[in-house]
């Protein structure tokens, strides 16, 4: 097993070159480190077994390098892991069953590890992910919000368009996969007009936002108690449908931004949050959204190596005070 320093494990795929910013640090710092994408490498030479009890709660991660005590973890990073999937070679309804088996059960032991410090844990990340929960949460803490519709009536929707002066955005509730004639089609953030709106909003909710006349828009990444701004310069409405057009630059965040922000971790229990503003020309910042495991590795080369430092000052720092 580990030795007595404790380790921090790291979930993500094998292709996240982001993480590899972070891992470099922790080295550096000789801090040990197994990297596991539980989704993939669970068929692949690792294995993971817990064992509960009146008083007891112990287990074990072995991959092909490593044997992990797991209550002498210190910290769970969970970036970007592969999605669970049964094992190959498996008829399609076996490597269902086996794939949700593995969510709930690996997944299951590795958001319990005792005393593990995570950034960001797995049930608040998903909490945090639901937008309206984003929006409540975000008007009850002191952020100025569009005003925002979500509805699957059509009429509600026409009616809305039609009160706003500034227009309107539509956007996605989820990021869900989608394919045109079999290629991956990103549903980016776009202006809608009432006439646009058709009864087909009825098949499923629909966000409506009254669109903010910005100046520029702005990424606050938030780690622990630290904030960093970057302001995004960009051609379109939604900046990451052509990023190589965009320019940035490092940007003060108000102190009340920053209240605001740190108010709105607390609230969901996360440590890590990627928030996006759009910022009027008169100085206003209004709230879009938070990601809570946003990239942040695109930013100018003195925000991402800020950002990785904080990191790696929470992961080493573990649940201790």
């Amino acid at each position: 097993m580990e030795g007595r320093r404790r380790s921090v494990l790291v979930l993500t795929n094998l292709a996240d070159v982001t993480t590899d910013i972070v891992l470099r640090l922790l080295a550096a710092r000789r801090v040990p480190v197994v990297r596991l994408d539980p989704g993939a490498d669970l068929h692949a030479g690792a294995s993971l077994s817990a064992t509960y009890g009146t008083g007891v709660q112990r287990g074990a991660l072995r991959t092909p390098s490593r044997d992990v005590d797991l209550a002498r973890v210190r910290s769970v990073w969970v970036r970007r892991p592969s999605p669970y999937a049964g094992p190959p070679g498996l008829e399609a309804q076996d490597r269902k069953f086996a794939a949700e088996q593995a969510s709930w059960g690996a997944g299951g032991i590795l958001a319990s590890l005792p005393g593990a410090h995570y950034i960001n844990h797995p049930l608040n990340n998903r909490a945090a992910e639901y937008k309206p929960a984003q929006l409540a949460a975000a008007q009850r803490f002191g952020f100025l919000v569009p005003d925002t519709l979500i509805t699957d009536v059509a009429s509600e929707a026409r009616e809305f368009v039609a009160q706003q002066d500034s227009g309107v955005v539509y956007k996605p509730l989820w990021n869900t996969p989608y394919r045109v004639a079999g290629r991956p089609h990103s549903v980016w953030v776009r202006e809608v007009r009432e006439r646009e709106i058709t009864d087909a909003v009825s098949v499923c909710p629909h966000l409506f936002q009254a669109r903010v006349d910005k100046a520029f828009d702005v990424r606050v990444t938030a780690v622990g108690h630290r904030v960093f701004g970057a302001r995004i310069d960009s051609p379109d409405l939604d900046w990451r449908r052509r990023q190589n057009l965009m320019r940035c630059g490092p940007v003060d965040v108000p102190e009340a931004v920053s209240v605001s922000v740190l108010v709105y971790l607390t609230h969901f229990r996360l440590v890590y949050g990627a928030f996006d503003f759009a910022v009027t020309r008169d100085g206003a910042w209004y709230f879009l959204e938070c990601n809570p495991n946003g990239q942040w590795a695109w930013q100018p080369p003195g925000i991402t190596d800020a950002v990785a430092h904080a990191l790696a000052d929470q992961l080493e720092k573990g649940s201790e005070p």
